[in-house]
């Protein structure tokens, strides 16, 4: 249990902080850059401290109905940090600033052609949460003694590749990487250890 306050969010950063995360790319990449939010805010009963996980919206053009955290491709000329909460804003209405960014995960090379920068930022005003109906469908505080369990994620083969395949347990959904493998290494953050997910597989329906 980690209760939603600022010692947690002190803790929380020193973590971050004592990771040591995977220095960029030297060479120009040819993948597209992109961010991701994981946002830190209480969970539904206000015991635990919680990231906020989206569903994405029926009619959007790509990864429909999906899983998701918040976050989006990066505009021309912007960091992945500014771009992870223009995307916040844009998708949940959460309005901040970069004082309340606790740190960085490592990127995340994508089949379907990007690299994703996971920010992990401290989201307290969960109150001001308004879900765009034009990108989210609906959004979920997923506390994080749940992502704690040994059980909450699991790996399996598939034959179109020889990397496993990572999958997060969430209610009765399966929700697979790119999402479960940057929430699997966010876990693995708050234990003290410098685990690696850019070798964990999506599944070939994510591949496109």
């Amino acid at each position: 249990m980690r209760a939603f306050g600022d010692a947690t969010r002190r803790n929380i950063a020193e973590a971050c902080a004592a990771f040591a995360r995977l220095p960029d790319a030297t060479e120009p990449s040819a993948l597209k850059r992109a961010a991701v939010v994981l946002a830190l805010t209480e969970s539904n009963d206000g015991d635990d401290t919680a990231f906020l996980l989206t569903k994405r919206a029926s009619h959007l053009r790509a990864h429909r109905g999906q899983w998701a955290l918040p976050g989006g491709r990066c505009d021309s000329g912007e960091t992945p940090v500014d771009a992870a909460l223009r995307e916040l804003d844009e998708e949940l209405g959460l309005k901040l600033t970069t004082d309340v960014v606790l740190g960085l995960l490592d990127d995340y090379p994508t089949r379907s052609g990007y690299l994703i920068t996971p920010v992990v930022v401290w989201a307290a005003d969960s109150a001001a949460i308004k879900p765009n109906p034009d990108e989210v469908a609906s959004v979920h505080r997923i506390a994080l003694a749940t992502i704690e369990h040994d059980d909450a994620f699991d790996f399996t083969d598939i034959p179109e590749s020889a990397r496993r395949v990572i999958r997060f347990h969430h209610q009765m959904s399966l929700i697979h990487a790119p999402t479960a493998a940057l929430i699997y290494q966010f876990r693995e953050v708050l234990a003290g250890r410098n685990t690696r997910v850019t070798e964990l597989e999506q599944p070939v329906f994510a591949w496109k």
